[in-house]
């Protein structure tokens, strides 16, 4: 897919996690279409060579679950770029099991990987933004933190918990200049969703009126828009969806 050029968020940096694939990669190239600087963050080591090939500022291998690689991922990103203006929370994990059969250990990774990470992120790129009084976090969460979902309860609880805390957090920071906004995404065409089983897309695809998934491209102009000046200027504490009518708030 050819992306227009525009310059909508010219002059601006940003840091992208879970940019090596999916969500995070489209919102990356979203991003340096329309003018940004950015830094490209994942657990994956190929987020190198997909920043190459991107001609991104760097890539930078994180475990966004470990407080201290956090910590000095950030500063390492603020050292490439300058400033981080735009956090982008887009990393995760997604399995399946029923609640009365879930190990401990899969809820537990899943909380934090896709949650207690995002609070590390937000907690660590705030004091740039505030001591600026200008930024934006814009975390990935899902419609399934919304509505919930069978054999899902671990991820729909750890994206309800994004959800929560962008509001949360939101209420903090926007009189001081930080607006933080959520994207909860429908099931999107990613590596992350090839990996659940076959007959849940089936019946998932029948529940949604657009009667598809969706494509990472369709999801990233949505976090550009949350970004740019002054087009996201208004959004203090939104989910927006892009998810096929599976939830219409």
């Amino acid at each position: 897919m050819a992306i227009p050029r525009t310059d909508l968020l010219a002059g601006r940096t940003a840091l992208i996690t879970g940019a090596a694939s999916g969500i995070g990669r489209a919102v990356a190239q979203h991003f340096l279409a329309a003018g940004a600087q950015v830094t490209l963050a994942d657990r994956d080591g190929s987020v190198r060579d997909v920043a190459d090939e991107l001609g991104a500022a760097g890539g930078l291998m994180v475990d966004a679950t470990d407080e201290d690689r956090v910590g000095a991922t950030v500063v390492e990103a603020e050292q490439i770029l300058g400033r981080i203006d735009v956090l982008v929370t887009s990393h995760g994990i997604l399995t399946q099991s029923p609640m009365q059969d879930m190990p401990l250990r899969q809820w537990d990774e899943t909380i934090a990987v896709d949650l207690t990470s995002v609070f590390l992120l937000a907690r660590a790129v705030l004091p740039g933004m505030l001591a600026r009084s200008d930024g934006r976090i814009i975390n990935v969460a899902s419609q399934l933190g919304i509505k919930g979902g069978a054999s899902l309860a671990h991820y729909a609880a750890a994206k309800a918990g994004v959800i929560a805390m962008t509001k949360s957090l939101a209420l903090e920071v926007s009189a001081r200049g930080v607006l933080v906004n959520a994207i909860a995404p429908g099931p999107i065409e990613t590596p992350m969703v090839d990996g659940i089983d076959e007959d849940w897309k089936r019946a998932k695809r029948a529940e949604l009126p657009l009667g598809r998934f969706g494509t990472a491209d369709e999801v990233a102009p949505t976090a550009v828009l949350l970004a740019s000046n002054p087009g996201g200027n208004l959004f203090v504490g939104q989910v927006l969806g892009p998810n096929s009518g599976d939830v219409m708030p």
